[in-house]
């Protein structure tokens, strides 16, 4: 259940990712192409962030398989439950955050000039290269699934976690980038209001794991494999 709830959190936080890389969606060209290699392009625009998610996905979960190796996947899963509730306690917004650090900022604006350079000769690959590179923009939302990534302890499992996150985000990118903003700014004002309660809903998912209370698909029994390999001597 704690992987698929990565696909409920990138539904619900998809008007997020709507504001923030909708205009890069928007900017697409479209010249005089059919409309069948339009939309073509704008599939594989979407595929390309949902690579990326995916295998940052699994290197979070490497990364989390090492700390599990060392026994802090519990301690890391309730760390970071807390800190997602603090950023919904005190109102922060982890954008703002992320833009106050020049290294991002830098990292951002050499993204954003790769855009322009790859738009200048628009074709299906081109489409492609663009969703991949956009999924590494800095993204407070991006980074608060990617710790769930990190709290599977599994690389296989954090490339399916991020992939199932990606995919919650695919419907609503994709009509942006294939119709415009057709949402209206009332609906998504109204949805926005949901999105601490989703934090703090995968915040609880998190904590709960943590707490290795044996409840299945919750908070299952997690088990250390050096513990595992003392007893077998």
């Amino acid at each position: 259940m704690f992987v698929y709830t990565a696909f409920l959190f990138g539904l619900m936080s998809s008007l997020h990712c709507g504001g923030m890389c909708g205009p890069i969606a928007l900017s697409l060209p479209n010249g005089s192409m059919p409309y069948w290699q339009y939309s073509f392009g704008r599939v594989l625009y979407n595929l390309g962030r949902i690579i990326t998610y995916t295998l940052l996905g699994g290197l979070l979960g490497l990364f989390g398989k090492g700390l599990s190796l060392a026994g802090l996947q519990q301690v890391l899963s309730i760390a970071l439950g807390i800190g997602i509730l603090m950023l919904v306690v005190f109102s922060y917004n982890p954008d703002m955050l992320f833009q106050k650090v020049p290294i991002f900022r830098k990292f951002q604006s050499l993204l954003i000039r790769q855009f322009n350079k790859i738009l200048r000769n628009p074709s299906s690959f081109s489409m492609l290269l663009v969703g991949i590179l956009n999924g590494l923009l800095p993204c407070g939302v991006v980074y608060i699934a990617l710790t769930g990534a990190l709290a599977t302890g599994s690389a296989i499992t954090g490339m399916g976690y991020m992939a199932l996150f990606g995919l919650g985000t695919l419907p609503l990118m994709l009509t942006i980038s294939l119709a415009g903003n057709i949402v209206s700014l009332s609906f998504k004002n109204a949805l926005k209001k949901l999105t601490p309660y989703v934090m703090v809903f995968f915040a609880a998912l998190l904590i709960l794991r943590g707490l290795n209370l044996g409840i299945p698909y919750i908070s299952p029994k997690l088990s250390n494999d050096i513990t595992v390999t003392k007893k077998c001597h």
